[in-house]
């Protein structure tokens, strides 16, 4: 034991060390020093990640050791990126990002001590539901929700910032959808009609998924968000197929929010601004246009371009030439200082952390446990894919921010409470099964066996009482 705890913190000191050599390399090839507020936040930061590392070793001991150093090393590489697109822009986004981090890893160590049974959860399930709808729709209160960039996805706290709530609201909802999803799950998974050799679910099984779909319009209609309706209606639909096993539940939640996509575009002008700007970057017309060109598409790809294979280096790059390149735009701005093999490493990183939840989900017995582990795990798959492949052109750009690494306080703090959530039940998964072959527990069970029969014998010996006789008395 003593030997695998050895391992893991050594693994989550080599993170420490490369992160701390990514922020000394960038901040000496741009400024020459080491600035002191950063000294002393990252030092707060590798604080904090060694006092969650032992909260998790008491009590959380059995959970997955991948998990956090990943999520560090994340944070780091994108925060390193944010301050270096500060020197050029004379920004502190990066400094807050430290501070966002910080936070986080204080609500992950509350999350780790207090929440030792993740099956809580499902008591309140109908809450979760409630929560996650008025924070996903809190954006349209009039005086609340603000609307940049031509989406009104954030809101205003009383002057001190913005935040997005749906980032928090894919947790409530996650929580939601893998209560009613275990609850419901045998009626989901009977099949109705064969179509083409699919077996397709019954009509009066296709509410959840209409209500959901309708939701998920209702997003992108009144907020203008893309990326978060499809990231909610993919989070359910993968659940819904994880809980019933149908392939079928997947080809139709394609066709219907492909449905829905398309009639959004000939409808909604954004929605067609972002297919014409995938299908045609470079003609001219499209490129100029604004709002809804494509400039910003054409400037991450020549970003991506100029750093090759191995990048120009950390520091030595123009990554702030594209617009939002520390938030949307930031795989562009990685791509372009650490080239193509820098771009593949982060990839290996979500992969890392992806692979655990999914191992947590196939090894959690509960089926509540399961649909959650997976549900949350592939929200962020999903969001690593929207944002990569609408950077390299192979999906339209849908405005979701990459996990850990994008500039913002919300996406940075949910997602580490995601993780969080991912370690509690890695825990459960990974607990050994109670011994059941050990002489004290043979001697419990025979002593209980020898209780058992001793009162059998007991009842088996005494005298059978005969009812009196109703005219018998004394002759």
């Amino acid at each position: 034991m003593i030997a695998i705890r050895f391992r893991q913190i050594a693994l989550l000191l080599l993170a420490m060390a490369i992160s701390l050599l990514a922020f000394f390399q960038m901040f000496e090839r741009t400024t020459g020093s080491f600035p002191m507020q950063y000294t002393l936040m990252l030092g707060a930061g590798m604080v904090l990640y060694l006092v969650l590392w032992g909260l998790m070793l008491r009590f959380q001991p059995y959970a997955s050791q991948t998990i956090m150093p990943c999520v560090l090393l994340l944070t780091a590489i994108g925060t390193a990126m944010i301050a270096r697109i500060d020197q050029a822009a004379d920004t502190a986004v990066a400094f807050r990002q430290l501070i966002w981090m910080c936070l986080a890893l204080v609500l992950c160590g509350l999350l780790v001590v207090f929440m030792r049974d993740y099956r809580v959860l499902r008591r309140f399930s109908y809450v979760s539901m409630v929560v996650g709808l008025v924070l996903l729709l809190s954006p349209m209160i009039p005086g609340l929700g603000m609307e940049i960039q031509g989406a009104r996805i954030w809101i205003n706290i009383f002057g001190l910032g913005t935040i997005q709530p749906g980032e928090f609201a894919k947790l409530f909802l996650a929580f939601f959808f893998a209560a009613y999803l275990f609850d419901h799950r045998d009626q989901l998974a009977v099949g109705g009609r064969k179509f083409l050799g699919l077996q397709l679910p019954r009509i009066k099984d296709m509410g959840p998924i209409i209500i959901v779909w309708l939701a998920s319009m209702g997003v992108l209609v009144l907020q203008h968000d893309l990326g978060t309706s499809l990231m909610f209606f993919a989070m359910f639909v993968s659940m819904l197929y994880v809980a019933t096993g149908r392939k079928s539940w997947i080809i139709i939640g394609v066709i219907a929010f492909a449905a829905g996509a398309v009639l959004a575009a000939q409808i909604f002008a954004h929605v067609g601004y972002r297919v014409d700007a995938w299908l045609r970057p470079f003609d001219q017309e499209i490129y100029d246009r604004y709002p809804g060109g494509s400039a910003q598409i054409v400037s991450g790809l020549f970003g991506l371009a100029s750093g090759g294979l191995l990048g120009t280096g950390l520091g030595q790059g123009h990554p702030s030439l594209t617009p939002l390149a520390n938030s949307d735009f930031i795989y562009a701005s990685l791509g372009e200082e650490l080239g193509l093999s820098g771009l593949l490493a982060v990839l290996m990183l979500y992969l890392l952390v992806i692979a655990s939840g999914l191992i947590t989900a196939m090894r959690i017995k509960d089926g509540f446990g399961k649909l959650l582990a997976s549900g949350l795990v592939f929200t962020m798959a999903f969001q690593v894919f929207t944002v990569v492949g609408g950077i390299t052109l192979v999906i339209p750009l849908t405005g979701l921010t990459m996990p850990y690494m994008a500039a913002g306080g919300s996406s940075l703090i949910a997602n580490y409470l995601l993780a969080a959530l991912l370690i509690v039940i890695s825990n459960a998964a990974n607990k050994p099964e109670p011994e059941v072959s050990t002489d004290t527990f043979q001697y419990e069970a025979l002593a209980v066996l020898r209780e058992h029969e001793l009162k059998e014998r007991e009842a088996a010996t005494q005298p059978i009482a005969r009812p009196r006789s109703a005219t018998g008395g004394a002759a």
